[in-house]
């Protein structure tokens, strides 16, 4: 589906398309209660609509996803207030930003969508808040988002947001300076790239991938707080 790959020891976390039935999400999580997570955005391209990921709102105009999900979707649309992919609402076009030095692989896997008609906040359509240069210091108690399959070894779709709690059990910097590494038996898979990783109700890290160890597997988060500066640049390009 997604041809992008990191390299042959990781497993990019490709887009994936919805299904049925109550076995989907995150593995190891449970379903979300509906609409109360409403920073989550759903992509999804428009022409090749089998190809989709996640995202989350950081400002009235702007999504925040991974790099690489920019290789498969050329046409995005984005979807905001979505539970359930069965039933989207109407979709906002956006103008792709990929981390200016992402070279599909591990490492400056972000990217910013600049919608072309803004959000309406409300109940189920509101922001989440990034780090700040003055307070970047991440919990370990965090939380991961998506709507991606269910199993590691199986392609199981989703339909519905589905959540999980993690444990960082080390924040030291893995293969590249802004990625993060954790091992865990259960997490984000095929289809939760370009996910939140919240922690202390700050978006810390955007899922990048995972690959498969003896003992688990481990997923790789993109740190926010490594690109504030290029996110303000972005974002805020007549200011300062």
């Amino acid at each position: 589906m997604n041809t992008c790959c990191f390299m042959t020891i990781l497993l990019l976390l490709h887009s994936c398309t919805p299904g049925d039935g109550m076995d989907h999400g995150i593995v190891g999580g449970h379903v979300s209660v509906p609409h109360s997570r409403p920073y989550m955005v759903y992509i999804q391209d428009s022409i090749k609509t089998h190809e989709k990921c996640d995202g989350f709102l950081v400002r009235e105009d702007f999504v925040m996803t991974a790099a690489h999900c920019h290789q498969s979707l050329r046409h995005p649309k984005v979807y905001l207030g979505v539970n359930d992919t069965q039933f989207l609402p109407h979709g906002i076009e956006a103008d792709s930003f990929p981390g200016q030095d992402f070279e599909n692989r591990p490492g400056n896997d972000i990217m910013l969508m600049k919608l072309k008609t803004p959000a309406t906040l409300n109940k189920t359509v509101t922001i989440i808040d990034l780090p700040t240069p003055w307070n970047d210091n991440m919990l370990k108690d965090c939380l991961v988002i998506g709507w991606g399959s269910t199993k590691y070894d199986h392609y199981s779709p989703s339909t519905v947001l589905k959540e999980l709690s993690v444990t960082l059990k080390n924040l030291t910097n893995c293969i590249e300076p802004d990625v993060i590494c954790n091992e865990d038996p259960h997490g984000p898979a095929q289809g939760d790239s370009g996910g939140p990783l919240i922690c202390g109700g700050i978006a810390q890290g955007i899922v990048s991938f995972n690959s498969k160890q003896s003992k688990g597997y481990v997923t790789g988060y993109t740190r926010v707080s490594q690109h504030l500066l290029w996110i303000n640049e972005v974002m805020n390009p007549n200011k300062p």
